[in-house]
């Protein structure tokens, strides 16, 4: 395996394979949520979602709270990060395509008909027990 030094984004060289896949990674999530703001739960909030959960809150002032509210705030921290992320919104209503096709190929969507062969009530004579034009199933379970 050759190993190669690609250029990548601000002059910022990165060791790559022969392939041009890096060796290691080029940036991280801990790295980009680092720049955006850091909210805090309050200790209210912290006890509603442990509630709202059915979830017995750790002590306030425990390693365990501390470690819980902790990673509650990091998952409160990426959920804002996301949400200002901005995307751009078609100005028509209709759902953008996301499919990943060649151009003018894709998933054909003409129905092609049913089979016309047994249908509605004459599936009913395969059935091993009937009642009143039901399927009579068998359970364990008794009323």
């Amino acid at each position: 395996m050759s190993i190669a030094w690609r250029t990548l984004g601000a002059l910022r060289q990165v060791r790559t394979d022969a392939c041009g896949i890096p060796l290691k990674p080029t940036w991280s999530l801990r790295e980009l949520l680092s720049s955006y703001p850091s909210p805090s739960l309050s200790p209210v909030t912290f006890h509603r979602l442990h509630e709202l959960s059915a979830l017995i809150p750790p002590t306030e002032g425990t390693p365990e709270y501390d470690a819980t509210k902790k990673q509650l705030d990091e998952l409160v921290r990426l959920v804002e990060a996301v949400k200002l992320v901005g995307v751009d919104r078609p100005t028509d209503s209709a759902i953008p395509d996301g499919r990943v096709w060649a151009e003018d190929t894709g998933i054909p969507l003409a129905k092609e008909p049913l089979d016309e062969g047994i249908q509605g009530t004459k599936l009913l004579d395969y059935a091993n027990r009937t009642l009143e034009g039901m399927y009579v199933v068998e359970t364990d379970r008794e009323r």
